[in-house]
């Protein structure tokens, strides 16, 4: 069942173009987000628990033959401790928030605040804020029995400090003035610094 979560913020955002894995280079390329979900937002954190909860009942019925696992592996995580995969601590983004990445086959829409699609990729980038489309699920997978999580789609609300070094054209470049013409051919020195242009023919 799709649910929507409200007032998150993204980070490593592949929604305009599907990509592998990071942990799995061979893998299937997938669009995908990861999401943030401040801890204050505890309704949000309610509706991601009981989706979570439908989808182990779900599994138990569908995937898992009847038993439940004792411990199931569940995609969301708390930013404030470690990684699942390795231990490492989160980035610091994710202090004070619940994490969870949700991926798909098939191309999210992706949205403004008015629902009028996103043509420019450049619109959408991990900092921003907004709301998600997703649905958690269960799989049984190699040995591993857990609730992974579908992207449906995005809806941009805000902007947000850019994450990951990202910066605008605006910020990284300012204006220039009209370039001097050149004396042509009387031993200028080029712009940037590539040595003179000596006087006479070019030898080409």
């Amino acid at each position: 069942m799709a649910i929507t979560i409200s007032g998150v913020r993204f980070s490593y955002c592949s929604l305009f173009q599907a990509k592998a894995p990071f942990n799995n280079p061979q893998g299937e390329p997938r669009y995908s987000c990861t999401i943030l979900v401040p801890k204050s937002n505890t309704q949000a954190k309610a509706l991601i628990d009981q989706a979570v909860n439908q989808a182990i009942e779900a599994g138990v019925a569908n995937k898992w033959a009847g038993v439940r696992p004792p411990m199931p592996a569940i995609c969301v995580h708390d930013g404030d401790g470690p990684r699942p995969s390795d231990g490492s601590a989160f980035g610091e983004e994710c202090r004070g928030m619940w994490v969870f990445t949700a991926s798909s086959k098939h191309p999210p829409f992706v949205v403004d605040d008015q629902v009028q699609p996103i043509i420019d990729p450049t619109q959408v980038y991990s900092g921003m804020w907004g709301n998600v489309s997703v649905n958690f699920f269960a799989y049984a997978n190699a040995g591993k029995k857990g609730i992974g999580c579908g992207l449906n789609g995005v809806q941009k609300t805000a902007d947000g400090d850019p994450l990951g070094g990202h910066v605008t054209a605006q910020e990284a470049f300012q204006p220039v003035s009209a370039a001097v013409p050149w004396q042509a051919m009387t031993g200028s020195v080029v712009p940037g610094g590539w040595g003179a242009i000596p006087a006479g023919p070019l030898p080409f």
